[in-house]
């Protein structure tokens, strides 16, 4: 089977499982955060089995032992849209930074609001960098990670974008560390691309790092100068 029928038949089945799912997520709204978190991860995990055997697309996590046992602010690269699956398997209970528009699409904004996400409205200015260092600091304080990419968009392969200051200006602010991580999902599942690519995705976590008494555009540096130096290890096969 070709590369794009394998990718129409993915696709077929996301459309398939979304809207009850998005019933299901919309159900859990009784329960506490951490209990809805669990029952909305089986939609990803479902789509995480279906890109594995019908696409081929699989993966390997490196430095899983950095993963501190504490909630931590998760800084990574961006590529596609496979890490904000795929995280939510690797890395403890999370929540994404995202636009508050993400929450307005049918069905898949519906569940995503039962995750607790730090959603922000963009266009508000210095209004909506403190309204994500108070909700970022909260959902720390109850346990989620914060997952945020700081380039802000998807790069694609060997691209690399400016990183921002923000995910790091939450965890100065809450005092929590930081957790740098780099992967290649670029190669298999493109950014703004249909087609699912087979392949192995690396995943590599670093050291976290201690945010206490630093300043964010520090920790942003220290943060950009190993993802980089990483893609560069992943990018040629490097393991």
């Amino acid at each position: 089977m070709s590369v794009f029928a394998r990718s129409c038949l993915f696709a077929a089945f996301q459309v398939l499982i979304t809207p009850p799912f998005a019933v299901i997520a919309l159900l859990t709204f009784p329960f506490n955060a951490f209990t809805r978190y669990r029952i909305i991860r089986l939609w990803t995990r479902s789509v995480l089995w279906a890109l594995d055997r019908i696409c081929g697309v699989h993966y390997q996590v490196l430095g899983a032992g950095n993963i501190p046992a504490r909630a931590c602010v998760i800084l990574s690269k961006h590529q596609s849209a496979w890490e904000t699956l795929a995280f939510q398997v690797i890395f403890p209970p999370q929540v994404y930074v995202i636009k508050r528009e993400l929450l307005w699409i049918p069905f898949f904004g519906w569940g995503l609001a039962m995750t607790s996400p730090v959603a922000i409205d963009r266009k508000a200015g210095m209004r909506a960098l403190k309204q994500m260092l108070a909700q970022g600091k909260e959902r720390l304080q109850y346990g989620f990670c914060i997952v945020v990419f700081p380039e802000g968009t998807r790069t694609a392969p060997g691209k690399r974008g400016n990183y921002q200051t923000g995910g790091a200006a939450i965890a100065v602010h809450a005092g929590a560390p930081v957790l740098p991580v780099a992967h290649n999902a670029g190669k298999c599942w493109r950014r703004h691309a249909f087609r699912k690519y087979p392949g192995t995705v690396t995943v590599s976590i670093g050291k976290a790092i201690d945010t206490q008494g630093r300043k964010a555009d520090e920790v942003t540096r220290e943060v950009e100068a190993w993802i980089e130096q990483e893609m560069g290890r992943l990018e040629h096969g490097a393991s």
